[in-house]
């Protein structure tokens, strides 16, 4: 049955539904369930653009949000541009990479992206499901027919290092996913990708970056707290969340 997400009044006349119980991918302890859209209604870009700013992400075509049972762990993230500063392991980082260029381009496949994007999967999830992706996966988790989605080039000399995709949302950028060359896995390029994307607000005076969800003392988390004025959405509000600085 539907059930009650206190949207916005523009979202309201819109269904929302819990999908079964599955297995968790950051607990192996705990089942886990989404919050989506009803299925049976279009997708647009400007009801996409509002969930964004509500917690919601997509994959493929496919927008949830985490809403499970018996945890809350879970929490939307991003970063307020205006109040981001700069520490001294993420100047590092930009010095590190400072010949790497970056290049904004529509959302598409082209054998270069696939090939990197292969090579990644390959190497960061050798045991799990993503790998050995076909070009329809690639295709189907990253690109979306309604969204408003930009792949960021990094480049060095030519050679591409990473593609940072992410959506534009009602204010800000919705980072979906980064994958770079493991070769130059040294050269903390994941990283790299967020401050660009953060540069990326700045040019286009967004004051938000989303950064998917955090689970605090989680491993998988542990990048995220390398990021100065991450707020999280709690009780339907954006809270700053204070961490010690590194």
């Amino acid at each position: 049955m539907p059930i009650d997400m206190s949207l916005q009044t523009s979202l309201q006349d819109r269904d929302f539904y819990l999908t079964i119980e599955h297995e968790c991918a950051y607990y192996n302890d705990r089942q886990c369930q989404n919050v989506i859209p009803d299925p049976n209604i279009e997708m647009h870009a400007d009801t996409y653009e509002q969930l964004g700013v509500i917690g919601f992400r997509r994959s493929g075509d496919h927008v949830y949000r985490p809403h499970c049972p018996d945890c809350n762990a879970c929490k939307a993230c991003r970063i307020n541009i205006q109040h981001f500063r700069l520490s001294r392991n993420l100047k590092r980082c930009l010095k590190q990479n400072q010949q790497v260029s970056l290049n904004a381009v529509d959302a598409a496949y082209t054998d270069e992206y696939f090939q990197l994007y292969k090579k990644y999967l390959n190497h960061r999830h050798a045991d799990g499901s993503m790998k050995d992706p076909t070009a329809d996966d690639f295709k189907n988790f990253l690109i979306c027919e309604w969204s408003d989605t930009r792949f960021l080039e990094l480049r060095e000399n030519g050679q591409l290092l990473a593609i940072a995709v992410v959506d534009k949302i009602l204010n800000g950028y919705s980072a979906v996913y980064t994958f770079f060359d493991p070769d130059y896995a040294s050269r903390s390029l994941g990283t790299f990708a967020i401050l660009q994307e953060i540069q990326y607000c700045k040019d286009n005076n967004q004051p938000y970056l989303y950064l998917g969800y955090w689970i605090d003392q989680h491993p998988k988390m542990h990048y995220k707290s390398r990021f100065s004025a991450l707020e999280l959405f709690e009780h339907n509000l954006w809270l700053p969340f204070e961490k010690d600085s590194e």
